[in-house]
């Protein structure tokens, strides 16, 4: 089974699972294109040792680049900026290493460590 990508305008609109020698019978007469994704790519490598495909899993409302043949997650912040080579989006400061876990803060361009309840 291989995982497909419905892609409209460059927005992923849809993720299915399907034989590959059937795409081509698949009946679906709405605008885009049907476009392989790996399940097994994260940027820009494949988790298994195999060849990467499109630099990582479509995911729905990602976009797929045709210039660069990659699909690209959601830009999550404004001040995050795309790794031209991974094809995903990096925060402006690294995430901390501490083995803590932290959510970014926009409005002070910082990673703020997560509260215990």
């Amino acid at each position: 089974m291989a995982h497909f990508a419905k892609v409209v305008n460059g927005i992923v609109t849809n993720v299915i699972v399907a034989e590959q020698e059937f795409m081509d019978t698949f009946i679906d007469d709405s605008p885009g294109e049907w476009i392989q994704t790996s399940y097994n790519t994260k940027e820009g490598v494949h988790l298994n040792g195999g060849t990467p495909l499109r630099k990582n899993y479509a995911i729905i409302g990602g976009t797929y680049d045709s210039t660069r043949d990659a699909f690209i997650p959601q830009k999550p912040y404004p001040s995050w900026t795309l790794d031209e080579d991974k094809c995903i989006y990096v925060a402006p400061k690294a995430y901390p290493t501490d083995g803590k876990y932290y959510d970014w803060d926009e409005d002070n361009q910082a990673w703020v460590e997560e509260q215990s309840e």
